[in-house]
């Protein structure tokens, strides 16, 4: 499964990168993540790794995760190694005026236990509008200065 969708967001990189850097707050805007647990001594950069305690619907999980690209201002990127496997990537473009393109890009494959290929095709349509409803609060947050 691949998902990529973005917002354009009315403030520079530095400070829409600012609102994201911190993945403790990732939880602020992101209303499926209910809590983040730092599973390394670092919390910030490339080897980062954290589980994040993910709900959708009744459906709960564990999500570890890794950071494995990290270019301040520019992108984040995170390898998924829990039940759900795969890569995720946050980019951050320059557009006029001084605003932000945030671009959310998941590839994820789930386990046969949860129908895999087809179990993915089914929560396509429900992770698009979970993770674009995310986007949305991610803009609000930052184009209020919180």
């Amino acid at each position: 499964m691949r998902i990529s969708i973005g917002v354009t967001i009315d403030a520079p990189r530095d400070v829409v990168w600012d609102a994201v850097e911190p993945i403790e707050r990732h939880t602020e805007w992101m209303a499926d993540a209910v809590s983040i647990t730092f599973t390394s001594p670092q919390h910030r950069g490339v080897g980062t790794r954290f589980d994040c305690l993910t709900q959708v619907g009744p459906f709960r999980t564990v999500d570890k995760m890794i950071i494995t690209s990290w270019e301040p201002q520019r992108r984040m990127g995170i390898e998924h190694e829990g039940v759900f496997r795969g890569t995720g990537q946050f980019t951050l473009g320059r557009r006029p005026n001084g605003r932000t393109r945030f671009v959310w890009t998941e590839r994820l494959r789930f386990p046969w236990w949860l129908g895999g290929p087809v179990g993915a095709l089914a929560a396509t349509p429900i992770l698009r509008r979970i993770w674009r409803k995310n986007l949305t609060r991610l803009k609000r947050l930052v184009e209020s200065g919180a």
